[in-house]
């Protein structure tokens, strides 16, 4: 078996992981979810997923991709056939490997489509700061300007994946690790330099308004609020803590892959989860919605909702001493975030065009930047951003916890539990308790179950089920125009559906080579 490439140190491992969890969810994402949820609402059903279905599932995504990389794969499909064969036949494990290699290249690809535009914008606001272009504006009117100005949509988004493609060509030793080397620790110095000036704000508009009145609504726990939106706010927090930890996308099982067979992958995937939180909690935590409450007062704090990052806290800079510096160390900081991020989709991809189609590692960067480019145009070129939402809707948190499940189904119970738990030991640096077993086995799944139901009861009565979707749906869920917005909609579904069969066909193709012969004779033969 020919020898893949593999992390060069310990240290470069773990801040690729975290720089693959630590993304746009943590500083973009997270303050607006809790804005939007009821701030100390929020907290208590996040911990709580944190603990039930964040650790667990980071150990299971974990332990398959180190298991993966030892028969030489490092994309879901192989791994899923690998760990499913051990309690069925191979031809229904097949079956298992196509559902993981669908889902995986489905989310890869698609998430891929509009998370870089937002890294695009990122680019873009670190520019328009620096230069103060949105200084005395209309800052709503200025994004709504920006996104509908396909050039420089296009320039911005463009540098972006031009740097992926550089930095994933390199290879993972080569190059995915040392660009993290690098901007893993300049994010969390801007972090943790914009988190010093948000607290130090006192209440520079209004004596009531305060950053601390904006911690005190993260951190007050609201029982109130909980108990009279519990389904709503349980199901987002679970939601974020997938994004957040990008579970759910194959990434993880992919970074894995490049690990020896006995290195560790019980501390370090709890390393990855802690850093992640850090950046979330601590620091996510304590920036947009503190800043916004000094200066925009806790109403409109709260209502900044998925736009607070580009349209309310560019306010906040206009207005702030040194603001164009503050601001530019902000979406500097969101662009390095979703980069780190960016790199491991990107990566997966590649992998998979490596691996299973034999395509030389630079020519095969390539092909995906074409894939992705053609992929991500008609999120480009919609500047009502109704087709990237409806993507954002399906892609974002649904299929997220739907790979999530089908991580325990294979990975623990296919695999079988005792093969699993001895798998995650293997060259561990810590002993996970055994009290946390039946966690991973039964809660994890259980809760995932509960999300995935109360997610589709939700979108059927909002009407995102039906073909010809509703008018409230259109408008009060996606944020456009009805009728206008439906044929964004039908056509963002119609790309789904192709790129589902796509990942299908791609995951059949991969498994059939490297073990035609088992599924022929229906009995496992190649076994390390």
């Amino acid at each position: 078996m020919e020898q893949r490439d593999r992390w060069a140190t310990k240290l470069g491992l773990i801040l690729a992981m975290a720089g693959n969890a630590i993304g746009l969810g943590n500083f973009w994402r997270f303050p607006y979810q809790l804005a939007s949820n009821g701030g100390g609402a929020f907290m208590i059903p996040y911990f709580i997923a944190l603990f039930f279905l964040g650790i667990p599932v980071m150990w299971i995504e974990w332990t398959t991709g180190r298991y993966g990389g030892k028969y030489g794969h490092g994309t879901l499909g192989p791994m899923f056939y690998l760990m499913a064969r051990e309690s069925v036949k191979p031809k229904t494990a097949l079956i298992f490997g196509v559902i993981g290699g669908m889902l995986a290249f489905s989310v890869s690809s698609l998430l891929s489509s509009y998370y870089y535009q937002v890294i695009g914008w990122s680019a873009a606001y670190t520019y328009y700061s620096l230069t103060g272009a949105y200084f005395g504006q209309d800052t709503v009117k200025f994004f709504l300007n920006y996104v509908a100005n396909l050039k420089a949509v296009i320039f911005f988004w463009g540098i972006t994946m031009v740097l992926l493609g550089i930095a994933v060509g390199q290879g993972v030793s080569k190059g995915i690790e040392r660009w993290v080397k690098v901007m893993m620790p300049l994010l969390y110095v801007f972090a943790i330099l914009l988190v010093i000036r948000a607290l130090t704000l006192g209440s520079p508009v209004k004596p009531e308004w305060s950053s601390i009145k904006g911690l005190e609504y993260i951190w007050t726990p609201n029982f109130t609020a909980l108990k009279q939106n519990f389904f709503k706010i349980s199901l987002a927090a679970a939601g974020q803590i997938f994004f957040t930890l990008s579970l759910g996308m194959g990434i993880i099982h992919n970074y894995a892959s490049y690990l020896g067979p006995e290195d560790d992958v019980a501390l370090s995937g709890l390393a990855t989860v802690s850093l992640n939180e850090f950046a979330e909690v601590i620091l996510g935590g304590s920036l947009a919605i503190p800043i916004a409450f000094a200066y925009l007062g806790p109403e409109q704090a709260i209502k900044g909702g998925v736009g607070l990052a580009y349209m309310a806290l560019p306010n906040v800079f206009m207005h702030m001493p040194g603001g164009r510096i503050f601001g530019a160390m902000w979406f500097l900081l969101l662009w390095f975030a979703g980069f780190t991020s960016a790199i491991a989709t990107y990566n997966y991809l590649v992998a998979m065009l490596e691996e299973d189609l034999k395509i030389d590692r630079k020519v095969g960067t390539w092909v995906v930047f074409v894939f992705l480019f053609l992929l991500g145009l008609p999120v480009a070129l919609d500047s009502s951003l109704v087709y990237l939402s409806e993507l954002d809707m399906w892609v974002g948190s649904y299929f997220l916890v739907l790979l999530g499940f089908f991580d325990v189904i294979v990975g623990v119970w296919l695999f079988k539990p005792d093969n699993f738990w001895e798998e995650l030991h293997k060259g561990a640096f810590i002993n996970v308790p055994e009290w946390f077993k039946p966690i991973i086995m039964y809660i994890a799944p259980l809760f995932m179950a509960v999300l995935l139901i109360g997610n589709t009861k939700d979108y059927y009565s909002m009407g995102a089920l039906r073909f010809h979707v509703s008018k409230a749906y259109v408008e009060n869920v996606l944020g456009g125009s009805y009728p206008d917005a439906v044929p964004l909609v039908l056509r963002a579904r119609i790309v789904i559906l192709i790129i589902l069969i796509i990942g299908a066909i791609e995951a059949y193709l991969a498994i059939k080579k490297k073990y035609g012969e088992e599924l022929e004779k229906n009995e496992v033969i190649i076994k390390v």
